[in-house]
């Protein structure tokens, strides 16, 4: 565990929680306005109406009873992804990669059965995985087939990009990479690799591993020195969008690039955490703070976008 001195922290203009929730979650962020982005079927149809691009929806169960649907809705599917419609922090996510016959397998290899899957949505169902262990819903998303620049740097799963956006501005990014430690999911508190992202470029920064920098990627080995995230230019644009879909004034979007479709938007989360600091090796607050005190407001998503890109690169 790192300790760094709080003169330090206040330097580099790092946020802590509670300022983060007090200042900028709670004035910002209007409660009535939590169900688009805390439930992730009513994030889709959000994003519909203001088309933003998003995994395709396969299904989804509802009631235990469903369950016994299982085998005709994933008839001639053998790629795909079970997650909670209301769950966070990476909980609750099932990623099938492949399938033979009735026996589907996860990103590391390992065998799952019908019967694993039922009782896998049957714990959605009853709120295992949902924030505040509300009875929840288990949606069935196509796989996203990821862009094969990432092949180096994802190990077992689908990296995704992290963007902070303040207002509607795109202020601070950075690439999630699975590991085997995370069983495939870009989640950094599960052992996935953080990339700091220049937000003007799309190129790497830096690299963080369970609150360490590091330069390579554990099981592949490559340098994170060499990445660039790509169709850069569209996933600027398309977090900053999420600002009009969402009203809100804080957000994390997380946005997935499938080598067919390009960027699409994951989820949209009100309360995103402040791990991106540590991979940015920069604070949010002044960035934010720039937001606050000096950027234009009622622009479009792509003149806040040209903003960011003057404003917020590194150099």
């Amino acid at each position: 565990m790192l300790f760094v001195k709080p003169s330090l922290l206040k330097e580099r203009g790092i946020i802590g929680m509670n300022r983060r929730n007090v200042d900028y979650i709670a004035r910002y962020n209007d409660r009535k306005l939590y169900p688009i982005v805390d439930n992730k079927l009513i994030t889709k149809e959000y994003a519909k109406k203001h088309n933003i691009a998003v995994p395709e929806l396969i299904n989804s169960i509802q009631y235990q009873f469903e369950i016994k649907q299982l085998e005709k809705i994933l008839t001639g599917i053998d790629k795909f992804v079970v997650k909670p419609a209301q769950g966070a922090g990476g909980k609750g996510i099932l990623v099938i990669t492949d399938r033979k016959g009735d026996i589907f397998y996860k990103p590391s290899g390992k065998e799952v059965t019908f019967d694993d899957i039922k009782r896998h949505i049957s714990n959605i169902l009853s709120g295992l995985h949902s924030l505040g262990g509300k009875t929840d819903v288990a949606m069935f998303e196509k796989l996203v087939d990821f862009d094969p620049v990432f092949e180096p740097y994802s190990y077992e799963g689908v990296p995704d990009v992290r963007m902070i956006v303040f207002q509607g501005y795109p202020i601070m990014a950075m690439l999630r990479c699975s590991t085997h430690e995370s069983d495939g999911k870009a989640n950094l508190h599960q052992g996935a690799v953080g990339v700091g992202i220049d937000i003007k470029t799309g190129r790497s920064l830096f690299a963080v591993q369970d609150g360490r920098m590091i330069e390579k990627h554990p099981d592949t080995g490559s340098a994170f020195s060499e990445l660039q995230v790509p169709h850069w230019e569209e996933i600027l644009p398309l977090s900053a969008a999420c600002y009009e879909m969402t009203g809100m004034g804080y957000l994390g979007c997380d946005i997935v690039i499938d080598k067919n479709l390009g960027a699409l938007i994951l989820e949209v989360n009100a309360r995103p955490g402040l791990a991106i600091q540590i991979a940015n090796d920069e604070g949010l607050l002044k960035r934010l703070k720039m937001v606050e005190e000096h950027a234009p407001k009622s622009t479009s998503p792509e003149e806040r976008v040209k903003y960011s890109l003057e404003h917020f690169a590194t150099d």
